[in-house]
């Protein structure tokens, strides 16, 4: 069995750096749950795709899997390690959990979260 985590992932990374809004709202489950760096959990593709729409497109993103775990033949999940980037010097690390379920084409992304790396974190 591939990993999961690093399958969605590697989708993932190619939808971002690509700025492909589309591709990157048909990685998640219809009903996502998605809190990315705004105050509010939103959920659905749309509003996936509403996010992703607002950021820059010049924006990238460097990821390491962390952790990859597999419940049965539908469910995964884990964490990552990402760093978006600008050209322009803009960097904001984070972690990030995802909890993936399986559909008959491919692992789709149903939980996605992160939390912003600070230096100060006490």
């Amino acid at each position: 069995m591939t990993d999961p985590m690093r399958e969605t992932l590697d989708r993932w990374k190619a939808a971002f750096d690509g700025h492909q809004v589309d591709a990157m709202a048909d990685l998640f489950t219809p009903d996502a749950l998605f809190q990315g760096f705004g105050p509010k959990v939103v959920a659905g593709r749309d509003a996936v795709r509403a996010y992703y729409e607002a950021v820059p497109d010049d924006r990238t993103a460097e990821v390491t899997v962390v952790s990859t775990y597999v419940i049965g033949e539908q469910v995964a999940g884990g964490f990552a390690d990402v760093t978006f980037r600008d050209p322009k010097g803009w960097e904001a690390a984070v972690h990030l959990s995802l909890t993936l379920q399986r559909d008959p084409d491919a692992w789709r992304i149903r939980q996605y979260h992160v939390s912003r790396v600070s230096a100060d974190h006490t």
